[in-house]
């Protein structure tokens, strides 16, 4: 039985290192202000939004393919071969980069456009860490993350286009426009893609209809599905906290997962947003 390794980004959710369980983080870089920054290696949490917050010149960034090919490298000396899930390959071109490399390694590395990112693309890397444990082949892992990319589904509430237009997500005018009137977005990842879902005219409206977006589809697409449910937030802990109990009384169902999202996700959103969404669960069956 091959000895198989897990290797994701940090837009995961997940930090650090786990050797022990066969996990390993690639770290999403960031350049502010000029300077190149890793998410609690030399920039903490409430320094980031200071400066955020403060007007910085903030942009996300690909690792270079010489950090990936480090990681991977010291991974195969302890492991047989590494499967490599990235975020999705609608939201960064980290996987085509991963893809291209990973022809240098001889079938060794197995790179999944699994259509994930943060709570979801951890959820993933949960799957695939139990099946390996299970003795599962690396193909048939592969080929599960594959089959199941689009059972998920995320909704996300918005409170200010700024941040959006700042990434170049909006045009400027579109940025304008909907902050002349005061518009708070509810936006929508399906099938790895970043979309528009709603508008609203307040932040409390934006999570109404992500609590209800969910219900439905918890009810319909996920109905005969075992699934975890999940929130997200930027910055605003104490806010997460009271949507937790709100979205938790409407589905009847417990939150298992709640995350701050990256910085490296931050960045695209700014403060204070909140995200609920759903995936299925390989690892409660």
């Amino acid at each position: 039985m091959k000895k198989i390794a897990i290797v994701t980004d940090s837009n995961s959710g997940i930090q650090k290192d786990d050797k022990e369980q066969g996990l390993f983080v690639v770290p999403m870089p960031m350049v502010i202000d000029g300077e190149e920054y890793f998410e609690n290696v030399n920039i903490s949490y409430d320094e980031f939004y200071e400066k955020q917050i403060g007007g910085s010149d903030i942009k996300t960034a690909q690792p270079s393919v010489g950090d990936i090919q480090e990681i991977w490298d010291n991974v195969l000396k302890d492991f047989d071969c590494i499967i490599h899930i990235p975020m999705s390959s609608a939201l960064s071109s980290t996987y085509d980069t991963a893809k291209a490399l990973a022809q240098d390694y001889e079938g060794k590395v197995y790179v999944v456009d699994n259509k994930r990112i943060a709570c979801s693309l951890k959820l993933s890397v949960k799957e695939a860490l139990h099946m390996a444990k299970q003795g599962k082949e690396a193909e048939e892992i592969v080929k599960y993350l594959e089959d199941t990319k689009e059972l998920t589904s995320i909704y996300i509430s918005i409170p200010t286009l700024a941040y959006l237009k700042k990434g170049g997500r909006l045009t400027p005018a579109a940025a304008l426009l909907g902050t002349m009137l005061s518009i708070k977005p509810v936006l929508q990842i399906q099938q790895g893609k970043l979309d528009s879902f709603a508008k609203c005219f307040s932040v409390n409206a934006t999570r109404v209809k992500i609590i209800s977006a969910l219900k439905k589809d918890l009810e319909t697409r996920f109905a005969d599905k075992k699934v975890t449910v999940f929130v997200a937030f930027t910055k605003d802990k104490e806010e997460c906290e009271k949507f937790v109990k709100q979205l938790e009384s409407e589905i009847g169902q417990k939150v298992e997962i709640v995350d701050d999202l990256s910085l490296s996700i931050a960045v695209h959103i700014g403060p204070g947003v909140i995200a609920c969404g759903c995936s299925v669960d390989s690892t409660k069956e």
